[in-house]
């Protein structure tokens, strides 16, 4: 890393950080640092080891080496103190499709002590925001995709975490939808100084929003810098030339992890 400061200045570290399955690297050695406020966006083509990387950052995964820092916190010594401190939106729905939009917030927010009063006030904030406070009394199996996605940022702000993990948040919305969610995870960025991590297929989304960005591929990560650094280092005419120059044109099969096999047999057993 560039760096040895890990005091205040940090929102997230990595160090040495890796994830074996089986004999199967995920996650090779990567190190890593992402700064209270910043917007970061982690790149990578199918199964380059994105999303078990943020399953470590978020308690979900255990690493086999390497050290993690969440606002200072150890995820394996003090989940909970880590977990008080982020909010996520994970790549899969997660809402619950025979409660109300209100009711799946008001969940999230017992689940996390919040109290009553700041709750519902929250509750009302965040709705408001993304523009869903008039359809708060309907079922979410009666919402279009674009409504979960923005119910899932809500929820996930409700306990005002200081960081934000959103693994793929826009894909499969329209392009409408998906600008509205930017703008208001910017507008939480700029007012709030919330830091922000993200990954994403889409990669103007990497180019048009994220300060920096991490490229990893085949568990290492490979590049790191500002968009136009990346363009730069690799003398290419936009972000997605420099993406394809770093990690090849070769179409990549997802590697399916435990967890992943796991959520493909339960979807097979509802059907």
């Amino acid at each position: 890393m560039g760096t040895t400061d890990t005091g205040d200045r940090l929102a997230i570290r990595a160090k040495n950080l890796t994830k074996k399955f089986n004999g199967l690297t995920a996650v090779d050695n990567i190190n890593l640092e992402v700064v209270k406020g910043e917007i970061f966006a982690f790149l990578g083509p199918n199964g380059a080891g994105k999303s078990t990387t943020i399953r470590m950052l978020t308690t979900l995964l255990q690493p086999t080496n390497g050290e993690i820092r969440i606002n200072g916190f150890d995820p394996i010594k003090e989940q909970d103190k880590v977990r008080k401190s982020f909010g996520i939106v994970f790549q899969d729905p997660s809402l619950d499709d025979e409660l109300t939009a209100y009711e799946n917030m008001e969940l999230h927010g017992i689940l996390y002590n919040i109290p009553k009063e700041l709750r519902l006030r929250r509750i009302e904030e965040l709705l408001k925001m993304v523009e869903l406070w008039e359809r708060r009394n309907d079922f979410i199996k009666t919402f279009s995709g674009g409504m979960k996605r923005r119910l899932e940022i809500a929820r996930g702000l409700l306990h005002h975490p200081s960081i934000f993990f959103l693994d793929e948040p826009t894909l499969g919305l329209d392009p409408q939808t998906r600008n509205q969610i930017w703008n208001y995870i910017f507008d939480l960025n700029q007012k709030e100084g919330i830091t922000v991590f993200f990954t994403t297929h889409y990669i103007e989304e990497a180019e048009r929003i994220a300060e920096r960005i991490a490229i990893i591929d085949h568990g290492r990560i490979i590049a790191r810098g500002t968009p136009e650094d990346l363009i730069i280092k690799t003398n290419a005419s936009s972000l997605e030339n420099a993406f394809l120059i770093l990690t090849g044109h070769t179409i990549r099969e997802e590697i399916a992890n435990n967890i992943d096999q796991m959520r493909m047999r339960r979807r097979m057993m509802q059907r």
